[in-house]
């Protein structure tokens, strides 16, 4: 199974998750999640994900976007990650991750996107 594979999993983690539905309900935001190279459009309200695309669209409008390659999403989704592949800032403080546009919705609501991300080491 490939990264983009266990990524395309997250509606039905994230549906399950009534804990951290709860936590995220001040959460609105379009934003976009590059699984290596492919990307993945997340719609979220109140939350929920009210909208999940993969694969590229023409003129897509996101908030902000977090890359990061096949490996880091690999190492970040095992069950007990190594140091260093553990947290999103810590794969972009080693390279193997980037975050870009407008931070402002991901770090008002941190806690809840590191979840969300950290959802397919269940899958």
């Amino acid at each position: 199974m490939t990264p983009a594979d266990r990524f395309a999993a997250l509606p039905g983690l994230l549906a399950a998750d009534t804990d951290l539905l709860r936590r995220g309900r001040w959460a609105t935001v379009e934003c976009r999640i590059d699984i290596g190279s492919e990307p993945f459009f997340l719609t979220i309200r109140d939350g929920a994900l009210a909208g999940f695309d993969r694969g590229p669209r023409l003129m897509r409008s996101t908030t902000f976007t977090v890359r990061a390659t096949d490996e880091a999403w690999t190492n970040y989704w095992q069950p007990i990650p190594a140091p260093g592949w553990h947290d999103l800032f810590a794969l972009t403080k080693r390279g193997a991750a980037s975050m870009d546009g407008d931070l402002r919705p991901l770090l008002q609501n941190l806690q809840y996107f590191k979840d969300v991300l950290r959802l397919p080491r269940q899958a």
